[in-house]
C-alpha cells in the first residue's frame, strides 16, 4: 500500500496536498471551515480520506497545527511544523521571496511546475494557499526522503540545491 503525505497551509481556509510515496501530487484543493469549531470537526473527515497517512507537513498558526498533529497521530502518522523560512528557499529563488506577496504568487507559478510534472489534475483556481500546500508538500517528499532530489524536469523550475 502506498504511503501518503498531507501538506497543510494552515489557517480557517486551509491549502491542502496530498502526495504519494513516489513524490508526486495525488491532489490540492483549498477549504474553507469558516471557524475554528467547524475545523477541529472538519480535520477528522479530511484525513479520514487520506490513504495510508504517514506525514503530515504544515505550516502557520501553533494552536491549529496542535489540532492536526493530534489527529494525525490517531491514525499513526508522525507530523511536522515548518516555518515559510524552512520550505520557502528550498522552493523559490531569493528574488522570488522577497515580500510575502511576491512569494505566494512565485508560489503559483512553482505549484503549477510540480502539478503539471506531477500529472495530478489541474485546478480550474489555483489559490494562494493550495499553491503553498503544494510546495510545503513538495518540500516535504525531499525532506523524509520520497525524492532523493529534484526531478529532472523541475530543475529549471525550483532553485538549485543549496551547497
Amino acid at each position: 500500500m502506498q504511503r501518503s503525505l498531507l501538506a497543510v497551509d494552515l489557517g480557517l481556509r486551509t491549502g491542502l496536498a496530498l502526495f504519494g510515496d513516489d513524490g508526486r501530487l495525488r491532489w490540492c484543493r483549498s477549504q474553507n471551515f469558516g471557524s475554528v469549531a467547524r475545523l477541529k470537526r472538519g480535520i477528522h473527515g479530511v484525513l479520514a480520506d487520506v490513504p495510508a497517512l504517514a506525514w503530515l507537513v504544515a505550516e502557520g498558526d501553533r494552536h491549529l497545527f496542535e489540532l492536526w498533529e493530534r489527529e494525525a497521530a490517531k491514525r499513526g502518522a508522525l507530523a511536522r511544523r515548518v516555518g515559510p523560512e524552512t520550505w520557502r528557499p528550498r522552493m523559490l529563488l531569493a528574488r522570488e521571496q522577497r515580500s510575502g506577496a511576491q512569494a505566494k504568487q512565485s508560489a503559483d507559478a512553482a505549484a503549477r511546475r510540480v502539478i503539471e510534472w506531477s500529472g495530478a489534475p489541474r485546478p480550474t483556481s489555483l489559490r494562494h494557499d493550495a499553491a503553498e500546500a503544494v510546495l510545503i508538500g513538495f518540500w516535504g517528499v525531499l525532506e523524509v526522503g520520497w525524492l532523493d532530489a529534484v526531478p529532472p524536469e523541475l530543475r529549471g523550475a525550483l532553485p538549485p540545491p543549496a551547497r
